[in-house]
């Protein structure tokens, strides 16, 4: 070791991260459960225990992506190594695949497609607008050869969700295969992998599973093993080849898989009690008037929701800066002063709006109200014209019909049950 390098390593001191409050795209807070897993003596990826674990854990995968396909598991990686995944495997060069584009991610999966020999065929809608079903048949129809098609679910960058039913069945109509992206629409909104008949899917640990980063679920229909089997070239990819992962990971086998780390973390992050379906439609419902004319909540601060209410997310809401606010400036306040971080905004809607996640733990009552204080407070010291607890009180009421609702559906069960 040189001095310089000696040197070096004695500026090094232990690393302590502040404690944070994730309001943002992700990644989301990690449920406490999965701390205490992660805090667990490791065992050996050989150990049968772990192996039992692993079957476990396949079948809590298929469960949350309402699947029965044998070949759902978790990759070792980001969400983005999920898609890959997916693009590797399924498309061999000149396959030619239509891309459906609102938003990043979108454009992510052009990207696959052309590092992986494919030929894209780009079908186009405005960032904030869903995947438009009749463009699709469009696309199908003037390229009649087109063997995939690709789409995000929940598109992360704009709020907007699509209707992954419909596309998949006009892609069925067309004998095509689809993949879909559901990073962030995983355990935050419905995924019913069989009946809308997707084939190949992929998420990330971090967004609505409120698990650590680091795995990717993928699944995978009967079509997608066959299609890959019959490629007469190989897999541009050792590690991510399926053809080798079947030996591993059948329907009947009982091996190991080569992807394990984290698995114990996520097994318990899908053990852990759901938050998803138990948020009044994120930030846009817990602060949404609480009776019609009246203004309550993000709407009372000035702020605008980009999507159109019957496309948006509820674990995640993009919503527009006021003009003449810094919103950069907003982002490091809350960061700074609070310790809430919230997303910005990417590709042409950077500096233009914020994105406001409520994924998984995240989602929780005393973080929405905390959120929508610190960020009152902001943009009052910015001279808005902020109302002083507006927010929360309709946030307020927002819960209490929840709760009202929920006391109404478990009395009505009673009675059904007598």
């Amino acid at each position: 070791m040189t001095l310089k390098q000696l040197n070096a390593t004695k500026k090094i001191t232990s690393f302590h991260p502040p404690q944070r409050t994730l309001m943002g795209p992700g990644p989301t807070e990690i449920h406490p459960r999965v701390l205490t897993t992660m805090s667990q003596p490791a065992i050996g990826y050989l150990d049968p225990v772990f192996v039992e674990m692993m079957e476990e854990l396949k079948s809590l995968l298929r469960y949350v992506y309402q699947t029965d396909n044998a070949l759902t598991f978790p990759v070792s990686g980001p969400g983005s190594v999920g898609m890959e995944y997916c693009f590797v495997n399924m498309v061999a060069p000149g396959t030619k695949v239509i891309v459906c584009r609102n938003g990043v991610f979108g454009g992510r999966m052009l990207e696959n497609v052309e590092r992986c020999g494919g030929t894209a065929v780009m079908v186009e809608d405005d960032w904030g607008k869903p995947v438009d079903p009749q463009k699709v048949e469009d696309a199908f129809n003037k390229n009649s050869d087109a063997k995939i098609l690709a789409f995000v679910h929940a598109e992360t960058s704009t709020g907007a969700q699509s209707d992954a039913k419909a596309l998949a069945q006009i892609a069925h109509k067309h004998g095509a295969l689809v993949i879909m992206d559901a990073v962030t629409s995983l355990a935050g909104t419905p995924v019913r992998v069989d009946d809308w008949g997707i084939d190949a899917i992929y998420s990330a640990s971090q967004k609505c599973l409120s698990c650590t980063p680091g795995l990717s679920p993928v699944s995978f229909s009967e079509r997608v093993v066959e299609h890959v089997r019959a490629r007469k070239d190989k897999i541009h990819s050792w590690f991510m080849d399926m053809n080798l992962l079947l030996g591993y990971w059948g329907a009947t086998t009982r091996t190991l898989s080569p992807h394990c780390a984290h698995q114990l973390a996520l097994r318990a992050a899908r053990g852990a009690p759901p938050h998803q379906g138990r948020r009044p439609r994120g930030l846009l419902g817990a602060t949404s008037p609480p009776s019609p004319g009246a203004e309550g909540g993000l709407e009372a601060m000035g702020l605008k929701f980009r999507v159109a209410e019957a496309y948006q997310l509820p674990q995640m809401n993009a919503v527009g800066c006021p003009d003449g606010v810094d919103e950069e400036l907003v982002r490091k306040t809350l960061l700074n002063e609070f310790s809430i971080e919230i997303g910005a905004g990417l590709g042409p809607l950077k500096g233009k709006i914020w994105r406001f996640g409520l994924m998984g733990y995240s989602c929780r009552p005393d973080n929405v109200m905390l959120c929508l204080s610190a960020l009152g407070s902001v943009l009052m010291d910015l001279g808005l014209p902020i109302k002083v607890g507006e927010a929360e009180a309709a946030a307020h009421q927002a819960y209490a019909a929840l709760h009202a609702a929920d006391a109404q559906h478990a009395r009505k069960k009673i009675a059904t049950a007598a």
